[in-house]
């Protein structure tokens, strides 16, 4: 297997700080995955309790920011609170981009 050239050359694994550190890629994937979660900590508190266990945050990009919902009927109500979820991520801060809703079950 080819070693990255971002990558010192080394025998065997690297630890995951290490390839943290060494990685673009990596640390701008672990920048979204912090910026996601804050952003479904600002809006936890908003969602009813029916609501809490069935949706989780989902990938953060330039195209916007998905909630994840176990399935269609939670994603029908959090498309109908959109707009007092962007309101409260404005609130906090996090304005940019638009939330999406996606219904993914978990595995």
């Amino acid at each position: 297997m080819p070693s990255h050239p971002d990558l010192p050359a080394r025998k065997g694994t690297l630890a995951l700080g290490e390839a943290l550190d060494h990685s673009v890629e990596l640390g701008q994937l672990m920048a979204r995955l912090q910026a996601s979660r804050q952003r479904f900590e600002s809006i936890r508190s908003l969602l009813p309790t029916e609501l809490q266990g069935a949706v989780r945050p989902g990938p953060l990009d330039e195209a916007g920011w998905s909630l994840l919902a176990d399935g269609s009927a939670a994603a029908a109500k959090l498309r109908q609170m959109l707009p007092r979820l962007q309101a409260r991520l404005l609130q906090a801060g996090l304005d940019q981009p638009p939330v999406r809703v996606k219904v993914q079950p978990r595995a």
